[in-house]
């Protein structure tokens, strides 16, 4: 989905307050009491790309297993797209699309942080706080309505969004919740980075309950778990999940990957083959008949576009194999095959991409890429839902919460 464009930003909050969920002619925030008898909980992080949308996917889809009615609220939305004519959180289109979460779009992402909002609210704080405060807590009102238990996604670290007087950190103690922590794995860098955030949220008088620390190699978790657990014990939280890296999450498919290089489709056979995982990554610097030792099922060849000798050896596998022989071919340098070669490769199953750009530049920013989510991703839905089931503390986390047995 594309996302909300820069030029349209003045206009985000008149639409926004068009929602009815957010009508001007409302009591204000001070004439209504809060939901405070729905269980909740708070998910931060220490940083960006942690895995906070991952632990809410699978602590979803886990607390509906078990026959939970669950709710789910992102009150900050940083990085936005357009849903039913409003900007609202792409996790939260992502919680949406694959839960059907059953609760109006705007209420589980009330606040749409566009590229001038900061600017308006510090222009006029003493105007723009009291609405937001009312916009998060009528969208948490209408979002816990008939809900078992609600998640309240975070953005970021414990003070991001401070600078418009809503943090993380305050805003779990706005909504009166307890807060989880994620950090990355290992033992001394997530605990000090624990430790800072943990500081915000016990000033603001918001209860930190338990850490979940993610991605984490195999072989160490039992070692992670003894001595981050011994860390974390030290000051004052407890470890609720060691949760293991699982290389399929941190796959790209070649769409994303076409998204990241600002790739140009030069051929697209079926979806089903652009959305395949990536396992690996291989450049066109070797000779025709040693390429085909390297093809198989989630390679993705990189070559200039006039290696005509390696996409003739490519052709002629496909042919001979019927069977896929590279997830994708990214031409680059701006370089182009011949017609009758394109011709030729138009008539596989191998998705073809041209860009601009050299091949160790490609190959870099891949490599560097930050697979997010997305609500195509069907295949990872199971794996995340079976890393909170299996590694995560669930019987602890409801007693803390005082979640009533589903």
């Amino acid at each position: 989905m594309p996302r909300t464009p820069a030029a349209n930003a003045d206009a985000t909050p008149a639409r926004h307050r068009a929602h009815p969920l957010f009508a001007e002619n409302v009591p204000g925030l001070l004439d209504r009491p809060l939901n405070t008898s729905t269980p909740r909980v708070f998910i931060a992080a220490t940083r960006m790309n942690e895995g906070k949308t991952t632990t809410c996917l699978g602590l979803y889809g886990a607390l509906r297993t078990l026959g939970y009615k669950v709710g789910y609220i992102k009150p900050i939305a940083q990085r936005l797209i357009e849903v039913e004519g409003f900007p609202v959180d792409e996790d939260t289109q992502l919680i949406n699309t694959i839960y059907r979460v059953n609760i109006p779009i705007a209420a589980m992402s009330p606040i749409a942080i566009d590229p001038t909002f900061t600017r308006r609210y510090l222009d006029n704080p003493q105007e723009h706080h009291p609405r937001v405060v009312d916009r998060i807590c009528r969208a948490f009102d209408r979002s816990a309505y008939e809900k078992d238990v609600i998640i309240i996604e975070g953005s970021g670290h414990a003070g991001v969004g401070a600078v418009f007087d809503s943090s993380n950190a305050t805003n779990a103690r706005l909504l009166q919740s307890k807060c989880i922590l994620v950090s990355g794995g290992g033992i001394g860098k997530p605990v000090d980075e624990i430790a800072i955030n943990k500081a915000l949220f016990d000033k603001m008088g918001v209860e930190c309950i338990g850490v979940i620390l993610n991605k984490v190699l195999r072989d160490k978790i039992d070692y992670v778990r003894e001595y981050a657990g011994k860390g974390l014990a030290r000051i004052g939280i407890p470890l609720l999940g060691v949760l293991p890296l699982h290389e399929r999450l941190a796959r790209p498919n070649l769409t994303q990957v076409v998204q990241e290089i600002g790739g140009l489709w030069l051929h697209r056979p079926n979806d089903p083959m652009t959305s395949e995982r990536i396992t690996k990554v291989i450049m066109g610097a070797m000779s025709a008949n040693t390429i085909s030792e390297h093809l198989g099922t989630g390679v993705l060849v990189i070559m200039p576009g006039d290696r005509e000798d390696l996409l003739f050896s490519m052709i002629a596998s496909a042919g001979i194999l019927n069977a896929p022989v590279a997830c994708g071919i990214i031409l680059t340098n701006k370089l182009r095959p011949n017609d009758r070669i394109l011709g030729m490769l138009r008539q596989t199953n191998i998705p073809i991409v041209g860009t601009h750009e050299e091949s160790f530049a490609v190959t870099t920013k891949i490599n560097n890429m930050t697979v997010k989510t997305q609500p195509e991703d069907a295949d990872k839905i199971p794996v995340i839902e079976s890393l909170i089931r299996e590694n995560m503390d669930l019987p602890a986390l409801l007693k803390i919460l005082n979640v009533k047995a589903g």
